[in-house]
């Protein structure tokens, strides 16, 4: 018997083209089924076969762990004092072993053991194909549509499927068995069945990947694309840079006649795409994603990463887009929020904001609204700005002599020690769950406590415009932090409805 499984064993091998080692192990996991159908319990069976002779040997094993642990499966753990009074030597995560007697080959149930020795070969196959397959490189997968599932496209090429699931598809389209996709390789998960290979079509790293293949200058880097954002189907803004100043860079990628980015556009069913020259200059930037909207004025706010763009009657609906399109694909683009404005509401808006610096510099610093005009005519938007710009900057200023200098930097720095120490009492009433929830920095807890919000419950119960409005995180960051503060209520919600 134990030649005719080495017969066996180098027959599957060569017929599978798989190695010795995998049909082996095959079959040592058959005869360990077979073995723990001796036993009423969840036994843990190793079964040892030797390469050149066939001879194999049985052993019953179990797992030490901790003894505080406690045993969670008595017929296959051991308590690592119970464990040290057989082997002294033994350590947690450790195996004990002993020898038990073996299974027959011929007491296997013929179907069960060949249905597990075939299984394992074609996972190894499966796991060969998918290794060979990968270590092509590709970032974009070439298929055939094979069949639907539950949803799902399967997308095969050759003997290697890949699973299109339906969030990631292009809206609108429809796809058929047997026709030829296209799509971006995500991510490889080995734990599904068939299907592995994760795709996207409606990804923005599908549509770099597509303009990288149609623009050879892309690959020979003498441009960049730095950021794509879609709206998939419909419409989608690229930023492109050039590294050689002989080359355009849109030019470059629309091509003669635009035969390039028709070529990406007619992939991805007709998605218009803009192509926009990226610029180091934020605002710069931000204008060119507007396009074709023309930008009257803009005025960046660093601490907020936003920008409040002025555009006339005409370009406002040009630059908003159908739906808000433009200027939210402008936003992902740029990475910078951005308030569309008219001239109008632009006034209305700087008048609130000279409003209100007017009242604090008023309150703050004791003083009547003629010096606290004087202030913003001179473009002072802070008490900080007060108290700490050089001097000579406000000695400069024509209606303020020295000592009144002087006393309007004392009184700003008082202001500020005031507002700190208001701020600090303010954050020790910031609870304990909410100073340790992941993300939260010193500086969001302090602009946290200084509107109110002391609690995770208080955050959670945020919408993500209010979270920006008070932090100047981005919209993705905002949304982030709020559902990590929802997670106890799920969390609570699920052990509420188990119990």
């Amino acid at each position: 018997m134990n030649r005719e499984m080495l017969m066996l064993v180098e027959a599957i091998s060569r017929e599978k083209n798989v190695e010795r080692d995998v049909v082996f192990g095959a079959v040592e996991s058959a005869l360990a089924q077979a073995t723990k159908k001796l036993y009423s319990g969840e036994v843990d069976i190793r079964v040892a076969i030797d390469r050149d002779t066939g001879e194999y040997e049985t052993f019953r094993r179990w797992l030490v762990v901790p003894d505080s642990a406690g045993l969670q499966n008595p017929e296959a753990e051991e308590l690592l004092m119970d464990a040290r009074e057989r082997v002294s030597d033994v350590e947690e995560g450790d195996y004990i072993e002993e020898p038990i007697a073996s299974v027959p080959i011929g007491r296997i149930g013929a179907m069960a053991a060949k249905q597990v020795i075939l299984q394992k070969i074609r996972d190894a196959e499966r796991e060969m194909l998918l290794n060979d397959f990968m270590s092509r490189g590709d970032k974009i997968f070439v298929g055939t549509v094979k069949r639907m599932d539950k949803g799902d496209i399967i997308v095969e090429s050759g003997r290697v499927e890949g699973r299109l699931r339906r969030g990631e598809m292009i809206p609108k389209e429809n796809l058929r068995n047997g026709d030829r996709v296209r799509a971006m390789i995500m991510e490889v998960d080995l734990t599904l069945r068939g299907a592995p290979i994760i795709l996207s079509r409606s990804a923005p790293e599908f549509m770099i990947e597509l303009f990288r293949q149609e623009v050879p200058e892309i690959e020979q880097g003498l441009l960049e694309i730095k950021s794509c954002a879609r709206d998939p189907g419909s419409r989608a803004k690229i930023a492109v840079l050039s590294h050689d100043k002989r080359v355009d860079p849109i030019g470059t990628c629309v091509g003669v006649r635009g035969t390039r980015v028709n070529a990406v556009t007619n992939e991805l069913a007709g998605e218009r795409v803009d192509i926009v020259l990226w610029s180091e200059d934020p605002a710069q930037f931000v204008i060119g994603a507007l396009a074709p909207a023309n930008v009257q004025s803009i005025v960046v706010d660093e601490e907020k990463h936003a920008m409040d763009v002025v555009v006339d009657e005409e370009n406002l609906a040009i630059a908003i887009g159908r739906g808000g399109q433009n200027v939210r694909l402008a936003s992902d683009l740029t990475g910078w929020k951005i308030n569309i404005m008219d001239a109008n509401e632009s006034a209305q808006k700087q008048a609130e904001e000279t409003s209100s610096m007017r009242a604090l510099f008023m309150e703050k610093l004791d003083v009547d609204e003629e010096i606290a005009d004087i202030l913003i005519s001179e473009g002072f938007t802070s008490l900080e700005e007060v108290a700490y710009v050089p001097i000579q900057e406000m000695l400069d200023i024509e209606s303020f002599d020295e000592d009144t200098v002087n006393e309007l930097r004392v009184r700003a720095k008082d202001a500020l020690l005031t507002m700190e120490i208001a701020r600090e009492e303010s954050v020790e009433q910031v609870s304990q769950d909410l100073r340790t929830l992941e993300g939260l920095t010193p500086s969001l807890i302090g602009k946290l406590a200084e509107a109110g919000v002391h609690t995770r419950d208080d955050l959670a119960d945020l919408a993500v415009d209010e979270l920006t409005d008070l932090t100047g995180q981005s919209p993705e960051e905002a949304k982030a932090l709020i559902m990590k503060a929802r997670e106890h209520w799920f969390t609570t919600g699920a052990t509420a409805t188990q119990e």
